[in-house]
């Protein structure tokens, strides 16, 4: 499995909150069982690849289904193949090593 942190940022909205756009986004995650966690600078997903960068899609276009004209969408992905990760495992070593 590998790991995506996803941002997504709608702009021109001529309001600075986005948070209901986030919470269509986590509504979508929800709704197709797609493994994640929520984070208050963006969403850590959980799945191959393939997957990931399907979902990645989705996601960007949520906000335009709505009328937003322009929107920014950051990804980052972690795609180890030495040792099966999820999500936590990466905190939890860290954590590990603090003790």
């Amino acid at each position: 499995m590998a790991l995506m942190e996803i941002s997504i940022i709608p702009l021109g909205l001529g309001q600075v909150s986005v948070g209901e756009y986030i919470a269509q986004v986590e509504e979508y995650l929800r709704r197709n069982n797609i493994p994640h966690q929520l984070t208050d600078m963006g969403t850590v997903l959980s799945g191959t690849p393939a997957e990931l960068f399907k979902v990645a899609q989705d996601l960007h276009e949520l906000p335009f289904a709505r009328g937003v004209q322009r929107v920014v969408t950051h990804i980052a992905i972690d795609d180890r193949r030495d040792k099966e990760v999820g999500l936590g495992n990466k905190t939890r070593s860290v954590e590990a090593r603090l003790k």
